[in-house]
This record gives structure tokens, sequence and C-alpha cells, in this order.
């Protein structure tokens, strides 16, 4: 099957059995993929009773459908999930044929493993409870981590920003670039993205952390000097790690600093960290939505809406996924 232009739109004129609605964590880019695809974003009623709890009711006949159900679980991260439950329920009680919720960023991701006595692994119990809640399908966008994926026992499909951010880069015309990890974690991360960008160099930031959201940086594995460094990370959250390798890059000759994360999470002290001149641009998708007033003369949002709006139409279509990235 020929793949899809991420410029066109697809036009599924006809096909009524696609139905795509939007939880309220990020409806601008449900309504941007709804518009790859051709579709309208499906009407629905949200309200908060006084003590919180959420109501969710479905505003169409979806009896038979495929349902894709658009709702990142970032902040506020609880509220956010809730309203997915609730909605993966009301499409199971309308009789959906399929229920494929549609995660553009996984919260509670980073508990993926015990690391210490008697600690949650919430990765896993998030897991659970999609699928307890009765969804057939999840697509999901640069998870944390890979081995998320199999705490899943329904199918997953597991996309990725890169292409959009790797694109940008490719724009640029950057010439000397070193792609580096700002941690030992995110290596195979950094080297994937290196590959695609004619094999550059790779290097890696050494750190240690002392408590949570602390980091000490200690060294740079890797020549950097008189480079265009290019930190590759999943998410930037509170930006301390990103902040600090910077600047470490910075101090071993790297002649400018760029940082590219797929989920803008920008908690706590991230905009005056990111905005403090280390950083030449900072390269996020919106994944997240970024509000007006987090945002700062650094930062470049792009739109990944095609990338998930051409996974659902494969996955409705019974096609390739993993071949968008080949």
């Amino acid at each position: 099957m020929p793949r899809r232009s991420t410029v066109q739109p697809v036009r599924l004129m006809g096909d009524e059995r696609l139905r795509l609605f939007s939880g309220s964590a990020n409806p601008e880019l449900a309504q941007l993929v709804a518009r790859y695809l051709g579709l309208a974003p499906g009407p629905l009623v949200r309200k908060s009773f006084a003590d919180g709890e959420l109501y969710v009711q479905i505003q169409e006949s979806i009896r038979g459908c495929d349902v894709y159900l658009v709702q990142p679980t970032c902040s506020p991260v609880n509220d956010s999930l809730m309203e997915l439950l609730i909605l993966i329920d009301a499409c199971r009680r309308a009789s959906a044929r399929q229920i494929t919720a549609v995660l553009p960023y996984y919260g509670y991701a980073r508990a993926d493993r015990k690391t210490a006595g008697r600690e949650s692994i919430t990765a896993k119990l998030v897991a659970n409870l999609i699928t307890a809640a009765g969804v057939d399908r999840v697509l999901a966008m640069d998870l944390h981590s890979a081995q998320i994926q199999a705490y899943f026992d329904i199918p997953l499909d597991h996309v990725y920003g890169s292409p959009v951010l790797l694109q940008y880069i490719k724009e640029k015309q950057l010439g000397d670039m070193v792609i580096v990890s700002p941690d030992v974690g995110g290596v195979s991360r950094a080297r994937a993205f290196a590959k695609k960008l004619d094999d550059a160099p790779l290097a890696i930031v050494d750190k240690r952390r002392q408590a949570p959201n602390e980091v000490e940086i200690m060294n740079v594995i890797g020549d950097v000097k008189g480079k265009t460094a290019i930190l590759v990370d999943d998410m930037i959250d509170t930006a301390g790690t990103i902040s600090e390798a910077a600047k470490v890059l910075l101090r071993q000759g790297a002649k400018e600093v760029y940082a590219c994360a797929t989920h803008a999470v920008f908690s706590s002290r991230a905009i005056d960290r990111l905005s403090d001149g280390t950083f030449t641009e900072v390269l996020v998708t919106n994944t997240i939505p970024v509000p007006p007033d987090r945002r700062f003369a650094q930062l470049r949002v792009l739109s990944v809406a095609d990338l998930i709006g051409e996974a659902i139409w494969r996955i409705h279509e019974d096609s390739s996924v993993s071949s968008m990235f080949r």
C-alpha cells in the first residue's frame, strides 16, 4: 500500500466507521489530526462536578464504529488519565466496534521498574487501568522506555516524533554537528537520531543524580569542541538535566547547543533554565500543549499531527505502521 503524503490530508470520504474524539488535554492537536484525516472531531460533553468528579457523554451514535480517542495524559495528569478512562468506558458502553487510545504523551512512565523496595511501577499500573477500562488498542508516541510496550496485553503501536525534529534540523543546515545524549540511558535514542543525520558523531554526558530533579554533571564522553551540539531526549520536565548538560558542552568547547525533545512537560523552573541564553534553540513537538505564558524566544514547537494521523489511517486500513519510519 503506498505511503500517504504528510502534506495533503487523507480523505476518508464515505467511511463512516472511523470516528475520532478528543479529550480536554490537547484539543488543538486532535483538531489537526482530524484535519489530516479529513474528519471533524466527534461531539461530546465534558463537565466537572463541584467535588472534581468528571462527566463525559458521547453526543452521537458510535455503534459498530472504530473509535480513536486522542488524549495525552499530561498536566493535570490525574484528571487527564481519569478522563481517558471515562471516555473509554463511555465508548465501550455505546457499542463501539473497536476503541483505540491515542496517547501522544504517556504519563506515569518514568516509574517503569523498581529501583528500591516498596515502590510502585506506575507505568504498568496505568497500562492495567487503560486495558481494564475496555480499550482494544493503544497508539503511543515516544514512550519513556521501550519496555512499557510489554506492559500492555493488547496491541500497541509505538510511533516516534523524531522525523519532524530531524526534518527541521536538516533544513537548518547546521554543518559540523555532534549528537549528544544527556545521560547514559538515552544513548540508544541519540544513536538512532545520529544515524538519520548521515551518521553524525555521538557524544554522551555522564551524570550522577544526587536527589530527584537534582543533577551533578561529571564529564563529556566524545569530542564536541568547535561543533554544534544537539542534545536529544524524549522529554524536558524541569530541564535540570538538559540545561546542566548544555553548560558542560559549552565549557568543553561546543560552538552552540540545540535541545531536541518530543514532549514539552516544562514543569517547575524549566522555562527559566531553557531561556537563560544557554541554548540557541529548544525544539519540541505539540504532543503536550505549550500555553503562551510558557513560551520563550528560543522555543520552536513542531507539529506531529500528520504523523499521528498517518498512523491512525494505517491502523484503520490494516496497513504497516512501522514502515513509516524506515
